[in-house]
């Protein structure tokens, strides 16, 4: 059993979400800290000069709330929202948190993802600690 479980989840994605949170929760001891972490895909900086900052805050926030609700399944959990590149950005929060397992949802990779790599991919040959898909 694990005393620290990060679970990155992909708002975009819902359906992979429960099946994580399950696995999460067998998988935790009991009083263990369950992170959940939503990464917000970086904007190129050419784009944002665009884009209202308000309008950013806004986007931001709207992502908290609904990660919030979304963390509310597992009781006690903690929601955090970043951005950056989602796979580089998992690996260094979990090193941050100092996290014993990280519980990857991912879905049936395509072709695509053979060439590019998938963020689970990533996050499972670079993390520090287990990962289970």
């Amino acid at each position: 059993m694990y005393n620290k479980v990060l679970v990155p989840v992909s708002l975009d994605e819902s359906g992979t979400i429960d099946a994580a949170f399950a696995a999460a929760q067998h998988l935790a001891a009991d009083g263990a800290e369950i992170h959940v972490l939503h990464v917000i895909e970086a904007i190129p900086a050419y784009f944002t000069t665009e884009i209202p900052q308000d309008i950013l805050a806004e986007r931001h926030a709207e992502l908290e709330a609904a990660l919030k609700d979304v963390a509310k399944k597992i009781d006690g959990s903690v929601p955090h929202v970043l951005s950056g590149s989602p796979g580089i950005m998992i690996v260094e929060f979990a090193k941050r948190i100092e996290a014993d397992c990280i519980v990857v949802a991912s879905h049936r990779p395509g072709l695509q993802d053979y060439f590019l790599g998938s963020t689970a991919a990533r996050v499972v040959r670079h993390a520090q600690c287990p990962c289970t898909l």
